[in-house]
């Protein structure tokens, strides 16, 4: 069964695109946990960052490239936080890697 960002990307279900490219398509989240909260999420399934083959270095790569472009594309020259979850302890809720981009807000450390 496809996951729901299969679905996103096969644009199945609707989601609000703030940019996409070969490799990946990044989203506005729809629980947003700050002002700006984005999804970078690469089109070839990879269920979580702990299971990525070395042969996927382009993709994963390409994954914190567009979030350069994006950061600079929404001006969040203040700054911004990349989160990746692995697994149910990290509050991974779906199964297909992706990158949370956190801005525009004053972010605690240490996070959690």
């Amino acid at each position: 069964m496809p996951t729901l960002f299969e679905r996103i990307i096969a644009r199945e279900i609707p989601a609000k695109i703030e940019h996409e490219n070969e490799h990946c398509i990044v989203i506005h989240d729809i629980e947003p946990q700050a002002p700006v909260h984005l999804l970078i999420i690469p089109k070839v399934v990879i269920p979580r960052v702990g299971e990525a083959k070395p042969d996927q270095d382009v993709i994963l790569g390409n994954l914190l490239l567009a979030a350069g472009v994006v950061a600079k594309k929404l001006n969040l020259e203040r700054g911004f936080r990349l989160v990746i979850n692995n697994g149910p302890d990290a509050c991974e809720t779906v199964p297909h890697l992706h990158v949370h981009l956190l801005a525009k807000r004053q972010l605690g450390w240490p996070p959690g």
